[in-house]
C-alpha cells in the first residue's frame, strides 16, 4: 500500500553528477516531499566512476536534506517504480532529442507498468549545454570542470585523481 507522501524517482547514471542533476533534484523537491535518486546500473554502460563513488558524490550535494534518498538499481525503471512504492518517474528535458528519446522510454516503461506517470521538468536555460560527457570530456583533455559540478563534486574528483578518464 502507497503512502500519502508524494514521492518520485529521478533515475540516470550520474557519471558524475553534475549542477544540472542539481537543480534538477531541486525543481523536484518543489513538487514531491520525497525523492528518489536511484543511480542506474546499465551492463552495456562502463562509467568512469564506480558506483560507490557516484553514490557518494550525490550524497556530497544533499548530505543535509532528508527529503532526498539516493539508492542504486540494476532493474527497469518499471521495477524500480514498484520497488519504491510510486509511479512517478521524473526526467529532465534540455531539448527535442531528450524529449524524443524519453518518449521511446515511456511507451515502452508502460508496457511494463500501466500506471507509470512520467513528469518532464525543462532544464534552466542556463544550464542547457552541461551534461556528465562534458564533464568527462573536459577532464578528458584537462580543461576545467568548474561550470559543470559543484565545488563539492570538484574537490572529490580531484582527491580521487580522477583528472584523466
Amino acid at each position: 500500500m502507497k503512502d500519502n507522501k508524494k514521492k518520485c524517482v529521478f533515475a540516470g547514471t550520474f557519471d558524475p553528477p553534475t549542477i544540472g542533476h542539481e537543480a534538477l533534484i531541486g525543481d523536484c523537491l518543489k513538487l514531491f516531499d520525497e525523492v528518489v535518486v536511484a543511480i542506474m546500473v546499465n551492463p552495456t554502460k562502463t562509467p568512469c566512476f564506480t558506483v560507490e563513488e557516484r553514490k557518494e558524490m550525490l550524497s556530497l550535494i544533499f548530505e543535509k536534506d532528508n527529503r532526498i534518498r539516493i539508492t542504486e538499481f540494476d532493474g527497469t525503471v518499471a521495477e524500480l517504480l514498484e520497488k519504491e512504492g510510486t509511479d512517478v518517474y521524473v526526467r529532465g528535458i534540455r531539448n527535442g532529442t531528450d524529449l524524443d528519446f524519453e518518449n521511446a522510454n515511456f511507451y515502452a516503461s508502460c508496457k511494463l507498468n500501466k500506471n507509470l506517470t512520467a513528469v518532464y521538468l525543462p532544464c534552466r536555460q542556463n544550464l542547457l549545454h552541461i551534461s556528465s560527457s562534458m564533464v568527462r570530456n573536459s577532464l578528458k583533455f584537462g580543461t576545467p570542470i568548474d561550470e559543470y559540478v559543484s565545488p563539492k563534486i570538484k574537490a572529490y574528483i580531484q582527491d580521487k585523481g580522477k583528472t584523466d578518464v
